[in-house]
């Protein structure tokens, strides 16, 4: 029986009563269609490099959508005069870095900074992953979901969408507040994803937007350069934080075919190069030697946005960035990591002595599976590493996966 932490980066969580990977548009819909027609609980789940499930038995259903075509539409219509846009379309069980590795090497720039981003496309426009100066929501053309209420398909646009950082109006539709699930459409959207068109450019260049990645790469903000590049750098800079994920987790049997068989090795290759610049010797069977760091959930907190005023009460040297609360007012996005850090919560931390959970040892956003923990392992740090901050600096930090049985307010 396949169970969450077979299908989890964290490898956690529960067995699974009916698990289904639909092959067809009309399978995945029949699929969700059933579940809900017999008020089955539901979770269509991407590469599970979001979540974080009890451990107690998961008694309804999981679909993973097993549909991962690309499809340049364009190519039947090439790119004319100035207008260098080309349009790119992607099943929703693509495996985003998979869209992301075909479009660089197509030649196209939007997402390119997202490079070894875990997940799928699918749940790419849920969350509106973001990093290195990118966001999803930038290339999004449109989004075609089975709409659980209406029972049809629709056709969003970025307006209906209603980006906004690490949100949108489908991740809205599972929650009544902030961390808080809603009663009916919980874990899973009202809106399921099945395919996405996003809005590329003809370039083999792209912008460096990130400061981090242009100190990576020995070049100023907004600088151009190659996007083969841009997306080596970001992988290499992920790598080193311990903020990609774990490429052996794809000889699992649960796990086979959801990823390109050259892309799996080429994160090996990587994986591999980083660890021997760090010292780290490959493991017996000439793979890169195991990291728990890659066990998470990626950043398991969102950086908080608050008033102005309570942002006033952090210290000077606390992170501050323009922002704007989700009533529309302006606001102040402070920096997760940093206020755990300064709590106390440093590389490392266990909410316990030699618990099999903690913080990454080389991110203190990342939680992590040290070998052996439980969902209620995990749920421990998080709460510890919540009491901390709200003690020190007033703030609720608020969790970044979907949480299904643990962390429920």
């Amino acid at each position: 029986m396949t169970s969450f932490a077979d299908i989890t980066t964290m490898g956690v969580g529960g067995p699974i009563a009916h698990f289904i990977e639909p092959t067809t548009r009309v399978g995945l819909i029949e699929a969700v269609e059933d579940a809900d027609s017999k008020g089955l609980p539901l979770v269509v789940i991407g590469g599970g490099s979001n979540m974080l499930v009890s451990d107690e038995p998961f008694n309804g259903v999981v679909v993973r959508d097993a549909r991962r075509l690309i499809t340049v539409p364009d190519e039947a219509a090439p790119v004319e005069g100035e207008d260098r846009t080309v349009h790119v379309n992607a099943e929703a069980g693509t495996n985003w870095d998979d869209f992301v590795a075909f479009t660089v090497q197509i030649g196209l720039e939007g997402v390119e900074g997202l490079s070894g981003i875990p997940g799928t496309v699918g749940a790419s426009v849920v969350q509106n992953i973001g990093a290195y100066g990118q966001e999803v929501a930038t290339s999004v053309e449109s989004v075609e979901v089975w709409d659980r209420e209406t029972k049809t398909t629709r056709d969003l646009t970025p307006v209906d969408l209603k980006f906004g950082y690490r949100y949108s109006a489908l991740k809205a539709s599972m929650y009544e507040a902030p961390g808080k699930p809603a009663d009916r459409f919980f874990p899973t959207p009202r809106y399921v994803v099945l395919s996405v068109t996003f809005a590329l450019t003809h370039s083999a260049e792209g912008t460096v937007g990130y400061g981090q990645l242009a100190k990576a790469l020995g070049v100023e903000v907004g600088d151009r350069m190659a996007t083969k590049a841009i997306r080596e750098a970001v992988l290499k800079v992920r790598a080193a934080k311990g903020m990609l994920e774990d490429p052996t987790r794809y000889a699992l049997p649960a796990m086979d075919g959801t990823k390109r068989e050259a892309n799996i090795l080429a994160d090996l290759k990587r994986l591999a190069v980083v660890n021997e610049e760090a010292g780290i010797p490959l493991g017996g069977d000439g793979l890169p030697a195991p990291d728990h760091n890659r066990h998470s959930c990626g950043s398991f907190f969102m950086n908080p946005i608050l008033p102005a005023d309570q942002a006033d009460t952090l210290p000077e040297d606390a992170p501050r960035f323009a922002a704007t609360l989700p009533d529309g007012t302006p606001g102040v996005k402070t920096s997760a990591a940093w206020l755990i850090d300064h709590a106390g919560c440093h590389k490392g931390y266990r909410a316990a002595q030699d618990a099999p959970a903690s913080l990454s040892t080389q991110h203190t956003l990342a939680l992590t599976n040290r070998g052996g923990a439980t969902a209620v392992d995990v749920e421990m740090l998080a709460k510890s590493v919540q009491q901390a901050v709200k003690a020190a600096f007033g703030v609720d930090l608020v969790p970044e996966p979907v949480c299904v049985g643990v962390l429920t307010r």
